[in-house]
């Protein structure tokens, strides 16, 4: 893992290679995130999307290429699922201080502005899917991280909610001017709230802007014809909002 030094970009991987137990599983790639950008990092399930990260990360160890970051970069890391013991007696606030206490005023802060502040005594095992991906950026977001990393962050959220769900992490963006890199195979609304799309397939298909990708052959030879369509890439304005359920909420009348 080398130093970026004075640069926008804050992690990148460069001609990166990586074989396990003889399988290919990653060859040639070219990734980076820079400060302020949002990239969603696309494919099929086996495409090596989680390698690359683990890599990116310095998690996983590649065979050729080179990977850098930031020097004292930090990194916020939300999962795509979250297994706890339902037997085990955790608020959302012991859940966010499990890591180290945290002052009573900064809970309340980093919750407020992911819209959750009313959950901080509700048990962690009795969110909604929702709820527990908010929860879960909050912890992300306490030690004010330079780069998000979220996975799947779609999972277990309906519709309305996912439409919620980007949109706050684009106002996150917005408002602190971190990097996010998203990995996921849901494109639909993924692609309106990105600035770059990396599709990946063992290798780099093809990468740009999402409207671009979205048209490119070997985008669509990957995800079929028939996701062109129903994949097309929109703006997300709307007359109401989603609360944390995904329930539709009107702003003004029609």
């Amino acid at each position: 893992m080398t130093d970026l030094g004075a640069t926008d970009t804050l992690i990148e991987a460069r001609s990166l290679s990586i074989r396990r137990r003889g399988q290919q599983i990653l060859s040639n790639v070219d990734v980076s995130v820079r400060r302020g950008e949002i990239v969603t990092l696309i494919g099929p399930n086996g495409a090596g999307k989680t390698t690359l990260v683990r890599a990116l990360l310095g998690l996983a160890i590649a065979d050729q290429g080179v990977t850098a970051r930031q020097s004292g970069i930090r990194i916020g890391y939300v999962p795509q699922n979250l297994n706890i013991d339902r037997t085990l007696p955790l608020t959302v606030r012991r859940f966010l201080c499990l890591t180290g206490r945290r002052p009573a005023k900064e809970l309340a802060g980093v919750l407020d502005r992911v819209g959750a502040e009313h959950l901080i005594d509700t048990p962690f095992q009795a969110l909604s899917g929702g709820e527990a991906k908010r929860v879960m950026l909050a912890r992300a977001l306490l030690n004010q991280p330079d780069l998000l990393v979220l996975d799947e962050p779609a999972a277990n959220i309906d519709v309305g909610g996912q439409a919620a769900f980007y949109d706050l992490i684009q106002t996150i963006r917005d408002q602190t001017g971190c990097g996010i890199l998203i990995v996921s195979h849901d494109l639909h609304l993924v692609m309106a709230a990105t600035d770059r799309v990396v599709c990946l397939n063992g290798h780099v298909c093809c990468s740009g802007k999402p409207d671009s990708v979205s048209r490119d052959p070997e985008y669509l030879a990957l995800f079929g014809d028939g996701m062109a369509g129903r994949l097309a890439v929109y703006p997300h304005h709307h007359d109401h909002d989603h609360d944390l359920a995904g329930s539709t909420v009107h702003t003004h009348d029609g």
